[in-house]
């Protein structure tokens, strides 16, 4: 099943808003059109559909201007702390190699979107990775640069800091711009271009190490909750899907109450909040989500004034209104249709 078919937990796309608001970037155009707020980044139990985290990646190229290697700089904060049980899990296994099995098992839990295989040559192991099946080719390239760096990250945090890279290798011509510093490459190592595939390279004895942290117990654990965990996030159409379909067909400032959405979708209350807490979500976030992309949606329009902002999405008064934005994203709705930071 393809990862974009796997929802996902909020660690990353906050570690993708964290870094471009170190750069200065506005909450609110981060956010723009994701259906997220910080509220719900920050809240551990929150799961993402993929197309969310890629509406992030691609505002966040956007507004700092497409700088090459990019994807390598953010992804080598992606450290193991960042896939939470799953992460513990790798450093809890025996050795390197079986740690590198446990992730392949589970690879929609790394935030990867790039197709990760293993293979083996002579004396060497070879991470390889297929390109994200996204359309936009700017996007495209920032994910593959991100998952390879992350990935690089992680070996060197399970195997130890003697873990080094013989070669990180490229599909196709190098770019017309090269990127400068940390964004060259991975641990310092530039990228060979017009190779057969897009790989790391390493020394395969590294694999066979003993761990220090190995514990078996742990590992079986964690096998057992990520196989749950798994199982949870295949992203079938279900109760939240519906909720959203109910929700986008209605007007700007409607906002039924939960036995009415109830009633929309035919099912019982009871029933409906269980099936959101299943998906990991609530009436309560699927509102939110609705409420503050709508705002984003009619804050566009220049010729609606705040105050007819705030009464289309059903505010009593724009103060209220603007409340309720700042907690969403962080900067009030005068300020972020002017443009400014946050």
């Amino acid at each position: 099943m393809p990862i974009q078919s796997f929802t996902r937990g909020p660690s990353s796309a906050l570690l993708l808003v964290n870094y471009g608001r170190e750069k200065g970037l506005a909450l609110a155009r981060l956010l723009a059109g994701s259906g997220l707020s910080m509220e719900q980044l920050q809240d551990p139990n929150s799961l993402l559909s993929a197309a969310q985290e890629l509406r992030l990646v691609s505002n966040l190229l956007a507004l700092l201007g497409h700088p090459p290697g990019l994807g390598y700089e953010v992804g080598t904060r992606y450290h193991f702390s960042t896939y939470g049980l799953f992460g513990y899990g790798l450093i809890s296994s025996a050795t390197p190699a079986a740690a590198l099995n446990l992730a392949l098992r589970f690879l929609p839990l790394t935030y990867a979107f790039a197709t990760i295989g293993y293979c083996q040559e002579p004396g060497q192991g070879v991470l390889t990775f297929g390109e994200p099946p996204v359309a936009d080719a700017a996007v495209r390239t920032f994910l593959l640069e991100r998952d390879m760096a992350a990935a690089a990250v992680l070996m060197q945090e399970i195997v130890g800091q003697d873990f080094q890279l013989l070669r990180l290798t490229r599909c196709g011509a190098p770019p017309a711009v090269r990127g400068t510093g940390a964004a060259q490459g991975i641990f310092g190592l530039a990228p060979e271009y017009r190779a057969d595939r897009h790989s790391l390279v390493f020394e395969r004895r590294f694999l066979d190490r003993p761990l220090p942290q190995a514990n078996p117990l742990t590992v079986s654990m964690c096998e057992q909750l990520c196989a749950q965990l798994l199982e949870r996030r295949q992203a079938h159409p279900g109760a939240a899907a519906q909720v959203r379909q109910q929700l986008e067909a209605l007007p700007a400032g409607s906002v039924p109450d939960l036995p009415s959405m109830a009633r929309l979708t035919r099912t019982s209350v009871r029933t409906l909040k269980r099936r959101l807490q299943e998906e990991g979500t609530s009436y309560r976030q699927l509102l939110l989500q609705q409420r503050s992309a709508q705002a984003l949606e009619l804050l566009a329009n220049p010729g609606l004034s705040l105050t007819q902002v705030a009464e289309r999405l059903g505010f009593s008064d724009l103060s209220s209104f603007s409340q309720s934005f700042k907690r969403w994203f962080g900067v009030a709705p005068s300020v972020y249709r002017q443009g400014g930071s946050g």
